[in-house]
């Protein structure tokens, strides 16, 4: 958080919009406005003249629209969301052109989800089909703000469209969260495949979403585990931020981060990474992994927004097996302030304070 949000200090230093959705829920979360995220949402505007893909990946250009919902429903800016429309609706056209006669996706540009799923075309075309879903409903709802109804029904019959197709998600744990949130694979069935091994296959990146899909199928519990054993490793070897990429089998042998390497111990760092990070160019301070800090606020303290500018916010805790959670949310009208606690007998007491100006629904 710098000129711009950019991904990291160490490697290319860009700003890449897919890696921002994340970064802006957590900073929507722990720090409320801050200039940075406009001003990287409109450097991407910017340089990606239509039809051109932000970044040259189809999935960005969508996560660009879904990054524009979630950020004016957190500040509710109609002003800056308008700055936005000359842009925004010929995008969506463009994405509704990329549907096949069969209501499949044909995204063009790079096919990308993350760095793991990379090598899974399958997969890969999955998440494409449930991004589209998503990217859409994002756009029509933001179509909807603006007043152009011809462009949300547009958006919507898309969607329907869409949803005619359900491709298989191979098996990977990024596709079914990915169809799960976009409604096109059910929250139970999906949370099998994400369960399946615990942490095992679980990325930087996408956990974040698999950790929504679990939060969509009710299992809050069994997502508190995966951040312990997953994000909680990291911690574990020592690091103060999250990483780039992390896999649960390189803890083996593996001397902590904060220590010189002694004889016998594998180097976690330079031993690992794969693609454009192998070895020392892998990040170990990359935004798009800190996915468990709004996640536990949206679902552990259970702080969700309903209406643009916080003005409407639902309180709904899952505590899972803590016994109490306690935090803060900066809204544009203030502090948010939350402590629940577990009771004998299993119910949860709940102090809340919030400014006046904001409904509060339990």
């Amino acid at each position: 958080m710098q000129d711009y949000l950019w991904d990291g200090i160490k490697r290319d230093r860009l700003v890449w919009v897919g890696d921002l959705n994340p970064e802006i829920a957590t900073i929507n979360t722990v720090f409320g406005y801050n200039e940075v995220v406009p001003k990287s949402l409109d450097f991407a505007k910017a340089t990606t003249p239509l039809p051109e893909w932000m970044n040259g990946i189809s999935a960005y250009s969508m996560w660009w629209i879904i990054n524009q919902r979630d950020w004016f429903y957190h500040n509710g800016n109609l002003k800056y969301l308008k700055e936005q429309q000359a842009y925004l609706t010929p995008l969506l056209n463009q994405l509704i052109q990329k549907i096949d006669s069969d209501n499949k996706e044909k995204l063009d540009g790079q096919r990308f989800l993350d760095w793991p799923s990379s090598e899974d075309p399958k997969a890969i075309h999955a998440g494409l089909q449930a991004m589209m879903v998503l990217a859409l409903q994002a756009g029509s709802d933001l179509s909807t703000k603006l007043g152009d109804i011809v462009t949300a029904k547009k958006c919507m019959e898309a969607v329907n469209r869409l949803k005619k197709y359900i491709p298989p998600h191979n098996n990977s744990k990024q596709a079914a969260a990915l169809l799960s949130l976009a409604k096109l694979m059910d929250a139970k069935q999906a949370n099998e495949v994400l369960s399946d091994g615990g942490a095992k296959n679980f990325s930087t990146f996408f956990g974040y979403y698999m950790l929504q899909a679990k939060a969509k199928a009710s299992d809050y519990q069994g997502a508190i585990n995966i951040i312990r054993e997953y994000w909680g490793a990291m911690l574990n070897f020592g690091a103060t931020t999250f990483w780039e990429d992390f896999n649960m089998d390189w803890t083996k042998n593996a001397a902590r981060i904060d220590e010189l390497v002694p004889d016998g111990k594998i180097d976690i760092h330079g031993a690992y990474g794969a693609y454009c990070y192998i070895g020392f160019r892998h990040s170990l301070c990359h935004g798009w992994a800190s996915g468990p800090t709004p996640w536990l606020t949206e679902h552990v303290l259970g702080i969700s927004v309903i209406e643009p500018g916080c003005k409407v916010v639902r309180i709904k805790p899952h505590l899972g097996d803590l016994k109490f959670a306690e935090g803060t949310f900066p809204t544009p009208m203030g502090l948010i302030k939350v402590k629940h606690q577990k009771m004998a007998d299993g119910t949860v007491k709940s102090t809340i304070s919030a400014p006046k100006a904001i409904k509060i629904l339990r």
